[in-house]
Parts: C-alpha cells; sequence; structure tokens
C-alpha cells in the first residue's frame, strides 16, 4: 500500500473526513452543488477541505450577520477559524450544519463558509476529531502521550484534558487561522514524517498573539512576522524537556493550545530583531512584546495569562513565552 493509500485508510478508520469533488455531496450529506472539493496538485492527496460556493440559504448570512464580531472574528478581528467541538458547543454548529449537514458536525475536517453573509472577508470551521480517538497514547500512528487529567493530576479547570484535535495533513498545513499565522505555525516539533498530525489549538491564544502584534506596531515596533519557536507540544514530546536546567514544566501550558514562545522576525534569520533599538538583540528585546502582552491583558483581561522572558543560548536567541491560561503570570529567566 503506497503512502497516500495508508494515509488515507488511516483517516476513514478515525472517521475524518477524506472528500474527493467527485464524491462530497455523499461523504457529507451536502446538496449537490452546495459544496465543492479542493484536490492537491497530483490529483491523489488526501483532500479534507471543503467550501460553499455562494449558494448558502439566506438565513445562515442572517445567522452569521447577527453575531458580534468578536464572537466570529475574536477580539483583534483577525481571526480566520473556528475550532468545533460538539463536547464544548458553539455559535457555529447551527450554521455548519445548515451549510454541510448534519454530518459535518460528527466529521473532522475543514470547511469554509466563505462570505456567507457579505461580511467581506470568509471564515473557516474546523471540526475537531474527538479526543477520545486516542488510544494508548497515540492517535493512528502519531505519538501523543497522556495528558495530567488521564493520570489523575487534576490542578484545575484549567488542566482538563482537551476537547479534541485538529487533523493536520499536508494539504491543510497551510490554512491560515488568522492574519499572521498558519497552522504548520503551532505544531509540535517531531515525528516529521508522520501524517497526519494532531494539533491542540486555542482560539484565545491566536487572539492574544494578534491583539500582542497590533499593541507592539500602535507602540513604534515594526512586525511583519513573529516567529512562533514552539506551540503545541504533545505531552510525550514535553516531557523529553521536563528536569533539564532551563527546561519544560511538567503541566506546561504548551500541552493545553494555549501557548507559544515567540519573536519578531521581520529580516527572516530565524532569530529576534532588535526591538528596543539599542543595536544588540537579547533578552531585552523579549521585554518588549512581554510589555505589549501586559497592555493586552489590560485591556482584555479575559485574556489573562502567562509572559514569559527568555535570555539566549547556544540553541536559540531571546524570545517571549506568551499564552491564554486564564490568569495571570509572570516570570523572567534573562
Amino acid at each position: 500500500m503506497d503512502t497516500n493509500s495508508f494515509a488515507r485508510a488511516s483517516l476513514r478508520a478515525l472517521g475524518v473526513a477524506v472528500i474527493s469533488a467527485g464524491a462530497l455531496g455523499a461523504s457529507v450529506g451536502v446538496a449537490p452543488g452546495a459544496a465543492r472539493g479542493h484536490r492537491a496538485p497530483d490529483g491523489d492527496s488526501l483532500v479534507t477541505t471543503i467550501a460553499t460556493t455562494g449558494v448558502a440559504e439566506a438565513n445562515v448570512g442572517s445567522m452569521l450577520a447577527a453575531l458580534p464580531a468578536d464572537t466570529m472574528f475574536g477580539r483583534s478581528g483577525k481571526l480566520k477559524v473556528r475550532f468545533i467541538s460538539e463536547r464544548r458547543g458553539s455559535f457555529a454548529i447551527p450554521i455548519l450544519e445548515r451549510l454541510f449537514g448534519s454530518a459535518a458536525i460528527q466529521t473532522p475536517g475543514v470547511y469554509d463558509v466563505g462570505d456567507s453573509a457579505g461580511l467581506g472577508r470568509s471564515l473557516t470551521f474546523v471540526t475537531l476529531l474527538p479526543f477520545e480517538a486516542k488510544d494508548k497514547g497515540r492517535v493512528g500512528s502519531y505519538r501523543i502521550g497522556y495528558w495530567p487529567e488521564e493520570k489523575g493530576r487534576l490542578r484545575s479547570d484549567a488542566y482538563e484534558n482537551p476537547d479534541g484535535f485538529i487533523v493536520v495533513t499536508p494539504e491543510n498545513q497551510d490554512l491560515q487561522v488568522s492574519e499572521h499565522f498558519r497552522l504548520r505555525d503551532f505544531l509540535t516539533h517531531d515525528q516529521q514524517d508522520v501524517w497526519p498530525k494532531y494539533l491542540v489549538l486555542r482560539e484565545a491564544l491566536i487572539d492574544k498573539l494578534e491583539l500582542v502584534i497590533e499593541d507592539l506596531q500602535a507602540h513604534g515596533v515594526k512586525v511583519e512576522h513573529m516567529s512562533v519557536m514552539s506551540g503545541f507540544r504533545t505531552p510525550e514530546y514535553n516531557a523529553q524537556g521536563v528536569g533539564r536546567r532551563g527546561g519544560r514544566a511538567k503541566d506546561s501550558r504548551h500541552q493545553f493550545g494555549d501557548a507559544a514562545d515567540v519573536f519578531v522576525d521581520n529580516n527572516g534569520d530565524g532569530r529576534m530583531d532588535d526591538l528596543n533599538h539599542d543595536r544588540r538583540v537579547d533578552s531585552r528585546d523579549a521585554k518588549v512584546i512581554v510589555a505589549a502582552v501586559e497592555r493586552v491583558e489590560r485591556a482584555y483581561p479575559e485574556l489573562a495569562g502567562g509572559g514569559g522572558i527568555y535570555r539566549a543560548t547556544r540553541a536559540h536567541g531571546p524570545f517571549a513565552h506568551v499564552d491564554a491560561r486564564g490568569t495571570r503570570a509572570r516570570w523572567s529567566r534573562s
């Protein structure tokens, strides 16, 4: 069995939408002409993205238009996706069901509603693979490990098991989740050749990062590209750095999809830029980012979380940790 066939079979076994243009209507229960499939260039790769063609019923547009803008696009107004889980519920569920049929609620995949409400921009819904699909620390061939709650170490509701996983394939990894970020930016940095990958990511983190960029720019700091050095870490991957000097926290927020280590890299050299214009690149540039985090949290207390300053090492340049855990936390390793 070739790689593509094996990957498709693995996805189907997990109940993930593997959609071809010709079979789309039957796959997700959509009326003919209501949606279309996007094929990869080779015509034979995994296809998990579908999009409306603009024939959505008028009341769907009314439903979207009636919602506050920050419900759809976040406090920053720059979100491009909403993650859907039956367990958590969402304003998007009746819209998704109206456009793509009830099967879309249970079928993990990427559903682009386009500009159904004439809002001038599109919105994409991503249905999560339920957490229960994980078996013995894996989802399919992808190693994940175990969350604290699974080991009887639930500290608070903030450390509950994730609702589910975003199924990331070679075809959808470049999906824009916001103005400045893509799905692939937040993937765990291991198992490079294993597809599909499984990602935990919260809109609150993406929204907060966009607000931090906006704040930096408002304070005269040019931000063309904010690099995510570390986004989601599977518990297995996170555990590899626990116990080392300057290493990772056992219950790191990175495992819950609401934390990222970031730096501004406008020139593309893979390291932090000189943000404070002192002609040096060091932890004081990370302080500039955390100062923006502080201002964002004062304006949006619902996005409270962590802000950490880290100095450069032989392995990496200085960076800032940003998370949206729900309570304020600050630290410095500078």
